[in-house]
């Protein structure tokens, strides 16, 4: 009897100690993840530790589609100046992180990856978009989510979001420049062809207005969707109507079919010269540099550009990407905007959205456009205007300049005819 007695209360010892066992495991599997200070210990794991040395950054763009034919390159430059930033420091003693989605040239695309970049990843910037559509499209969003965009592409003005930085061109920095070139080189009547959407028709809008105000004639407006590739039946209104120029504002590679079938019909440079506000040295180099030759751009940069930035930013890019590889405006737009977040946010002492854009007003850089400043009254940026003839080697040379840095006016207001267009609007 005393054998089974001790051989129960051992076997009652043993239930009791595992008891102990299991309710000690499950009290850890339920105690609360630490917070604040704790977190930030030795304990709190290699994710949270990586995090704390990361800042994530988004960039979307058209990776796919109609519009990748410009909008690659502009994502390379960007991650070019986010690894040259690592490479220096990081900001804020953190690297980088750059998180890259495609918008694959669809409007409703770049919204929901705005979203999730803002709202998933957290990410403390955008850099993206190239059509006025995608935007657009970004715009409500990056308000809503109280974020903070970079858009890197010239535009139809108009526009000043809070939560978007524009470091490519409004149409006082590019567009009306080139009209104003072109009447004075005594190209008054202008035949206008555009993309279907929002940036060329309200581009032509404002050209329009400037071409009454300044004695300049409309002789036809014609409009093609994005990807639209058969010009016959528009090149024939162009013979029938005679324009000294075409003002051309297609954008992705419906310029491709346009230039090639405008040169199989005849029609030379100097007989019709384009200006186009779409095509730079990326696109020149899918068009042909020979079915180019002799047209004309209107930029804020070209590789061509003579500065001691331009020369290291050129050198870095083929380094990285290929010594075939061509820089152009917005891919230098891109490259910069970078650099611009990066010093708002090492004056601002965070990523903070509000204090970065406190902290960006006046904020000036050397870019290899030359030195550009963030204009506090509307986020756009200082840039110098510049009119360039592309040439048999794919580049573009440089015929007529403003010589400095040009004040962003998007909404048009220092033009007495503007409020004819933002009255319209």
């Amino acid at each position: 009897m005393k054998a089974r007695k001790h051989y129960g209360l051992l076997i009652l010892a043993l239930l009791m100690a595992l008891s102990a066992v299991l309710s000690a495991c499950a009290g850890s599997a339920t105690k609360p993840a630490a917070s604040g200070s704790e977190a930030s210990g030795e304990n709190s794991g290699a994710a949270a530790s990586a995090d704390s040395n990361t800042i994530p950054v988004g960039i979307v763009h058209s990776l796919t589609g109609t519009m990748s034919i410009s909008e690659v390159s502009v994502r390379d430059a960007t991650l070019l100046a986010i690894e040259e930033i690592n490479a220096a420091g990081g900001v804020l003693g953190k690297q980088l992180k750059p998180i890259v989605e495609d918008g694959a040239s669809d409007w409703p695309t770049f919204a929901e990856k705005v979203k999730k970049l803002l709202q998933k990843d957290k990410a403390a910037v955008i850099f993206g978009g190239w059509t006025s559509s995608s935007r657009k499209a970004m715009l409500p969003v990056v308000e809503k989510e109280k974020g903070l965009l970079f858009y890197p592409v010239q535009y139809e003005g108009l526009e000043s979001s809070p939560n978007i930085f524009y470091t490519g061109a409004t149409t006082n920095q590019q567009i009306i420049p080139a009209v104003t070139w072109l009447l004075e080189e005594n190209k008054k009547k202008l035949f206008l062809l555009g993309s279907d959407y929002v940036f060329p028709r309200t581009a032509n809008k404002i050209i329009k207005e400037q071409l009454k105000a300044d004695g300049g004639e409309l002789v036809a407006e014609e409009y093609t969707p994005l990807g639209h590739t058969d010009y016959s039946t528009i090149i024939n209104k162009i013979k029938q109507n005679k324009p000294d120029a075409i003002f051309n504002t297609l954008n992705g590679d419906s310029n491709v079919a346009f230039f090639k079938q405008l040169k199989d019909a005849g029609i030379t440079p100097s007989d019709m010269p384009v200006v186009s506000v779409s095509i730079a040295e990326e696109e020149i180099k899918s068009i042909g540099a020979s079915i180019l030759e002799g047209h004309y751009t209107s930029w804020n940069y070209y590789q061509t550009t003579e500065t001691p930035e331009n020369k290291k930013f050129v050198e870095a890019f083929k380094t990285k990407y290929g010594k075939d590889r061509v820089t152009d405006d917005p891919i230098e737009a891109g490259y910069f905007g970078v650099y611009l977040w990066a010093e708002a946010v090492k004056k601002a002492g965070s990523t903070d959205v509000e204090k970065v854009k406190a902290a960006a007003k006046g904020i000036e850089f050397n870019a290899p456009n030359g030195k550009v400043t963030i204009d506090g009254d509307n986020q756009h940026v200082y840039k110098t205007v510049r009119i360039g003839q592309i040439q048999a080697d794919g580049q573009i040379k440089e015929v007529w300049s403003t010589g400095k840095p040009v004040k962003p006016d998007p909404f048009l207001k220092t033009y007495p005819w503007g409020a004819n267009v933002t009255n319209a609007k």
